[in-house]
């Protein structure tokens, strides 16, 4: 049964069938949402998708955001507000859930993002998106999830992908070249096994697809000097890479700022969907 709607946005209940996904939907003002849509057989391999409509034949870029949590944390519904804002923008967004610790550890949070990627792939064109415009996206742990897939070559060829795939990468926040080492369960969730594949910046081989780095100079939970680091790193194999550090925002405000709850000019948001666009 479908759910009901919240704020401007239309939950859709879809089934898969043999000719696809079947939609049985209502629309308030052109806005819709797909809930707990499945892109794998685990309990939380499930995404919701916010789209402006789902107009045939609509080309708009489309979004895979990836929330925070310290990899052992979150939901899809914290994407709720930036699902609604980009999509106000004309923006695609897919937000999926992707298991944590301790059902998992490193690389199965990237393993399931890689999944929804290929997923939004094969289905983009039902939420009037296009499939040669996906940007991934995240925030903290999120954002880490996000470049390792657009950077380590291994997670998206497992689904028959490539780095080419992309159009673009926004990390917000992100450790990208170390991990922070006063969250709990590090050392569980990163075994020292797997030491020389947890960091995006170790896979950095000048064939990377575009990237936005935003950090803010408050920060006090992941160093901005990730961002730095990584912007350094890309450029010097001269990767295309925007890097946005905004003075006085913290680690929350930085994701804050483009949640449709605020309406205040945002310098984060202006800065995300000018990318999309470019991209």
């Amino acid at each position: 049964m479908p759910i009901p709607a919240r704020r401007r946005f239309i939950s859709l209940t879809l089934a898969a069938c043999a000719a696809g996904l079947a939609a049985s939907r209502t629309h308030a003002q052109d806005d819709e949402r797909a809930d707990g849509l499945a892109y794998g057989t685990l309990p939380r391999q499930r995404l919701d998708v916010y789209a402006p409509d789902l107009r045939p034949g609509a080309a708009r870029p489309v979004v895979v955001y990836f929330y925070g949590g310290s990899w052992q944390a979150g939901e899809r519904a914290d994407a709720h507000g930036i699902g609604e804002t980009l999509a106000e923008h004309g923006i695609v967004t897919v937000a999926p859930d992707y298991r944590v610790f301790p059902d998992t550890i490193f690389p199965g949070f990237v393993d399931d993002a890689a999944a929804a990627v290929r997923w939004t792939r094969d289905h983009a064109r039902e939420f009037g998106a296009d499939p040669g415009r996906i940007v991934v996206m995240g925030h903290s742990a999120g954002a880490h999830i996000a470049a390792l897939v657009a950077t380590d070559p291994r997670y998206l060829a497992a689904h028959g992908m490539s780095k080419a795939s992309l159009a673009g990468m926004i990390g917000l926040a992100g450790p990208y070249a170390a991990i922070p080492p006063r969250e709990p369960h590090m050392a569980e969730i990163f075994p020292a096994t797997l030491r020389g594949r947890t960091l995006p910046i170790d896979f950095v081989t000048g064939n990377e697809p575009p990237m936005l780095l935003a950090t803010g100079t408050a920060d006090t939970v992941v160093d901005p000097r990730n961002s730095e680091r990584f912007a350094d790193a890309l450029r010097a194999r001269d990767d295309s890479v925007e890097l946005k550090t905004y003075p006085g925002y913290g680690h929350g405000q930085i994701v804050d700022a483009i949640s449709a709850s605020r309406r205040d000019p945002s310098p984060v948001l202006a800065d995300v969907i000018a990318f999309i666009g470019a991209h």
